[in-house]
């Protein structure tokens, strides 16, 4: 085990925030990552787990260890006529995982490319896009116990999937570090090409017989056309989640925003954040070197030297604006540290 002293985790976070970490280190497998935490409790130190950086907005330097999980491996569990079970490493990259699948002919996340981050990652905020969340294909993960050593089996219904949400957030938040995550995944595909706009890209190109990459083509396609890419310029991706608000609310608001778009789902009806931080005139805005992105405004971005607390300020100021127009509260999706 290797024990760094003074690391910039600049590299180390999607936003590109230059803060420091007093003590780092990385863990490739559970033995490494029991020995750095019985480091960090014999030395007093607390602990920062760390996947691919891709949700944390660093607000100061870590006084403290950070573990960098790289835990690898894609380890096919069994199969039947219909569905495969597939157990994957938490440090393996998101897209490289989706494409491995596709690659496969393993049909369910190819809804979920270009997703940044980490798998070990992708329970915690049951991630979703374009109609899917992992909740879907999720089977069971292993993780272990940071107090006890010991590695648990958790179920999909132990993890308590809400939107971008699981008991790993909540309840069990700093309890645990996810070491794989199990897959159940689809030999034969169900298309979700719902969204518009992968109907309208898939046209464009001309295609009709739909094909996992095909799809997921689609997909990277919008991603790249809206999002920033993280190397070029610091983002987290959606820094806020979409409300959901009541029906009622939701026809007040229609009768004095004709426009304002809403999906129904169980709790009442989602409304894109995206739009009413754009309807509160925010999109495009910049405040120094930082700012919300001019082509998709659930978006917060570090054009080069900003820094965490100037991104905080800015998702307030957001909240504010969107509270006084709209009467509804944004909830980050970022983690704050």
């Amino acid at each position: 085990m290797n024990i760094q002293e003074n690391i910039s985790l600049k590299p180390y976070n999607t936003f590109g925030i230059a803060k420091n970490a007093r003590f780092f280190t990385s863990a490739d497998s559970v033995e490494s990552l029991k020995k750095a935490l019985i480091w960090a409790k014999e030395n007093n130190q607390k602990v920062l787990i760390l996947g691919g950086g891709s949700n944390i907005l660093l607000t100061a330097d870590f006084d403290g260890l950070v573990i960098k999980v790289e835990l690898k491996g894609i380890e096919k569990v069994k199969e039947d006529n219909d569905h495969i079970w597939v157990k994957v490493g938490a440090g393996e990259v998101w897209h490289e995982w989706v494409l491995h699948a596709i690659d496969h002919h393993w049909a369910g996340v190819e809804n979920l490319s270009l997703i940044p981050g980490t798998v070990g990652a992708s329970p915690m905020q049951n991630i979703g896009a374009y109609g899917v969340e992992i909740k879907e294909v999720f089977e069971s993960l292993e993780a272990l116990n940071r107090s006890s050593l010991e590695v648990w089996k958790f179920t999909a219904e132990e993890c308590k999937f809400g939107y971008r949400e699981s008991v790993f957030k909540h309840e069990l938040k700093d309890q645990f570090v996810i070491c794989s995550v199990t897959f159940k995944l689809r030999k034969k595909p169900e298309f979700h090409v719902e969204y518009g706009a992968i109907q309208d890209v898939l046209k464009e190109k001309g295609i009709t017989e739909l094909s996992l990459k095909s799809v997921s083509d689609a997909v990277i396609e919008i991603r790249n056309s809206k999002l920033p890419n993280p190397k070029e310029i610091g983002n987290a991706g959606s820094f806020f989640k979409n409300p959901t608000i009541s029906a009622i609310q939701f026809e007040k608001l229609k009768s004095v925003f004709p426009s304002i778009p809403g999906y129904p789902n169980e709790e009442g009806i989602k409304v894109p954040a995206g739009w009413l931080i754009e309807q509160a005139g925010w999109k495009g805005k910049r405040i120094g070197e930082v700012g919300v992105h001019a082509k998709q405004a659930l978006v917060l971005v570090n054009y080069g030297n900003g820094d965490g607390i100037q991104i905080k300020s800015l998702s307030q100021q957001v909240q504010q604006a969107v509270k006084e127009k709209f009467g509804i509260e944004l909830s980050p999706e970022v983690n704050f540290i």
